[in-house]
């Protein structure tokens, strides 16, 4: 890999996708270059500034991607895979940058399973000098380039297992016969424990795990959307054999039942 694509203009584009709805923040989301989209699937910026005494939150619904987190005065974090609603807390003028890494993408750059790091968050080792680019750039395309510089002087030998996740992580995401566990094994040729496996050490999560949290997140958007039909229609789209089976896994999740998130949430 080389650095050739850090110089290529890109355009950062404001996006809400992968936070629930509400908050007083933005959103700023940037692709890599292509020395590095082959592990990154963006580099992404929150920023906020409240009046004095208001506060307010971001609260995310986490995908199945390690992410390398930044605050100004901090040390970068290493962040796994969330099995639960994450809320961060906002008051005053502040901004998180990050990394996010494709499903698998963290993986070469460890020496053990990413299941390691589910739910929890250290520091990243010799990030020093990263942290103090990122706080001398001033957007989110210099602090972009710092992160991919760093990455790239560390740059992993070529894993195989990283594009058979990403095949299999699409598959789950975009093909509507792939619901199941089992749906998921016989399309690629893999026994069930063979993929779990695979899932415990590139992505870190169980396979059961991404494609339920797939299924929430396309039900978040779907809710939040006055035209989408109704619970009853969101739970049969999204392969719920009945609608208490879709509403327990929701609430479970998100804190609060699908029929409240969409009242909340719907437009005027």
């Amino acid at each position: 890999m080389t650095a050739t694509a850090l110089g290529q203009t890109r355009q950062a584009t404001a996006s809400t996708g992968g936070l629930l709805p509400g908050g007083d923040f933005r959103l700023t989301r940037l692709p890599p270059s292509d020395a590095v989209a082959e592990l990154v699937e963006r580099h992404w910026l929150v920023s906020w500034d409240l009046p004095a005494g208001r506060t307010s939150a971001a609260t995310l619904l986490p995908h199945p991607c390690v992410n390398l987190t930044w605050l100004p005065g901090t040390p970068v974090m290493v962040n796994g895979v969330g099995r639960g609603l994450f809320t961060y807390p906002l008051a005053g003028k502040g901004l998180v940058f990050g990394v996010k890494f494709r499903p698998g993408g963290f993986a070469p750059f460890r020496s053990g399973e990413v299941a390691e790091l589910t739910d929890r968050t250290e520091p990243l080792h010799h990030a020093g000098e990263l942290a103090a680019e990122l706080a001398a750039a001033t957007d989110l395309t210099g602090m972009a380039a710092a992160a991919e510089r760093h990455l790239l002087t560390r740059w992993p030998a070529p894993d195989p297992a990283v594009a058979q996740v990403g095949q299999i992580i699409r598959a789950m995401l975009h093909d509507p016969d792939v619901r199941r566990v089992d749906d998921v094994a016989a399309r690629f040729g893999l026994s069930a424990r063979s993929l779990q496996r695979l899932f415990r050490a590139y992505v870190g999560v169980t396979p059961k795990a991404v494609l339920a949290r797939y299924r929430l997140h396309e039900a978040a958007e779907r809710l939040a959307d006055p035209g989408a039909g109704g619970l009853a229609r969101v739970a049969a789209d999204l392969g719920y054999c009945d609608q208490s089976h879709f509403i327990r896994d929701f609430t479970r999740v998100v804190g609060r039942t699908p029929g409240n998130f969409e009242y909340r949430h719907s437009g005027p």
